[in-house]
This record gives C-alpha cells, sequence and structure tokens, in this order.
C-alpha cells in the first residue's frame, strides 16, 4: 500500500522531533522523498505543505526545505459567520441593520488600511441575535473602491459578513483581540450597564493588496472565545 500524506507527514515529523533531523538541516528533496516513501511527488507535496504551514519547516526556491531554526508556533483562529456560529450553539438566529451610510473614510481608516484620501466607504451598524438576546455588534466598514457592487447592496436582510464571504476573497488578514468596557451606546445595545466588560475582535482583509473591509465586532458581557491549536 503507497503511503498517504499523513504518513510522510508523520514519518518526516518523528525524524524531527528525534532529532534525526536536527535544525537547520537541509532536507531532501520531493523527488528523493516520493522514491522513499513510495509515493507520488504530490502526496509528498502536500505533507510538506502542510509541515510549512505549521511552521516546522522552511521552503525556499532554488536553496531547498530545512527544518526550522526555531519552529513557530501558530494560534489559528476560525472566522466564522455569526449566523452559523449562533445555530450551531443551538440557538435561533436573527439579524438586523442598525445604519447604513456611503461615506468618506475617516483619516483614522484612511490611515489603517492605506486608502486615498478620496475614497469611500460602506459604513453599516447591525446587530446579530441569539434567541433574541444580543449576541454580537457589528461596526463594519467595506472598500467601496475594491466592491463597488456593495453600493446596490441594502443589506436590510442579509448581514455584510456573510455577503463578503459569498462575494470576494481574501489573501491577506489581520486580526487582534481587546478586552474593554461598554459605553453608552453599546450599552444600549447589549441592554446592559456602562462600563460592563466586553470582548473586542477588530479584522482587516486584503484581496491581492487590496483593502477590502475593517471591521470591529463587540461581544456582549460573559462571551468566551474558543480555538483550538
Amino acid at each position: 500500500m503507497k503511503a498517504t500524506y499523513k504518513d510522510v507527514k508523520a514519518d518526516i515529523l518523528s525524524k524531527i522531533t528525534k532529532g534525526e533531523w536536527p535544525t537547520g538541516s537541509l532536507i531532501p528533496n520531493e523527488v528523493d522523498l516520493a522514491e522513499t516513501y513510495g509515493c507520488a511527488r504530490s502526496t509528498v507535496n502536500r505533507a510538506m505543505r502542510e509541515l510549512a504551514d505549521d511552521g516546522l519547516i522552511e521552503r525556499r526556491r532554488k536553496a531547498g526545505t530545512r527544518v526550522r531554526m526555531t519552529p513557530i508556533r501558530q494560534a489559528r483562529f476560525d472566522i466564522p459567520v455569526v449566523r452559523a456560529e449562533i445555530e450551531e450553539k443551538g440557538a435561533a438566529y436573527r439579524y438586523s441593520l442598525a445604519d447604513r451610510a456611503i461615506v468618506s473614510a475617516p483619516d483614522w481608516l484612511r490611515a489603517r488600511l492605506n486608502l486615498s484620501e478620496q475614497g469611500e466607504v460602506l459604513h453599516l451598524l447591525c446587530m446579530h441575535y441569539a434567541d433574541g438576546d444580543p449576541y454580537q455588534h457589528e461596526d463594519r466598514w467595506i472598500n467601496i473602491a475594491a466592491l463597488p457592487q456593495a453600493r446596490d447592496e441594502d443589506f436590510v436582510q442579509t448581514g455584510p459578513n456573510e455577503w463578503l464571504v459569498a462575494t470576494i476573497p481574501f489573501s491577506d488578514v489581520e486580526i487582534s483581540f481587546s478586552a474593554g468596557l461598554a459605553d453608552e451606546k453599546l450599552a444600549e445595545y447589549f441592554a446592559c450597564a456602562v462600563g460592563d466588560p466586553v470582548f473586542t475582535i477588530e479584522r482587516s482583509t486584503w484581496w491581492e493588496g487590496q483593502a477590502v473591509t475593517f471591521v470591529r465586532l463587540t461581544y456582549r458581557p460573559g462571551h468566551r472565545l474558543t480555538t483550538r491549536y
């Protein structure tokens, strides 16, 4: 039976962790590895790609593949569609658009996303509910230059995140997490007290070098984020 990419990956990982292939050492090329494992080169390639994504090896054209001197530990976070996130919890989902406006990009947003001075953005304020209770407040900015069709979307029935996922991919993403306190506006949205702790995720996405969107997602007091490594 031919080795699968999981077999190849596991064996290479074993060699690295046991020190047979120490940090900085050059790993045999894919052709030689395919012959060693008795499998197709594409099988080896997939195993190597996953090991590179895991931060254990470094692949460079013409320089070959080496075991990283300092393996990168990566924490990975899903970017879920909030509807699916709520429904997976067994709750009923409801969406509400609070405000929609096309405006000139404010200075802080232009600086953050490298937008032009004449750049227009679609600004959306939305609420997402689980079983009727406030779940997530969405403060969204969409770059009109990247997605001119956003002008014609009213976002009354479908939230901008679902629309963006269906409309355009992303090539780069920046995510930050922070704890904060509810101001008067957020307290009104969440039906909580001013100063209650809230959890915020800020996310910027780009497609082939052009900024697509910036969003600030704020969750009600008591929200918990869980991820796996």
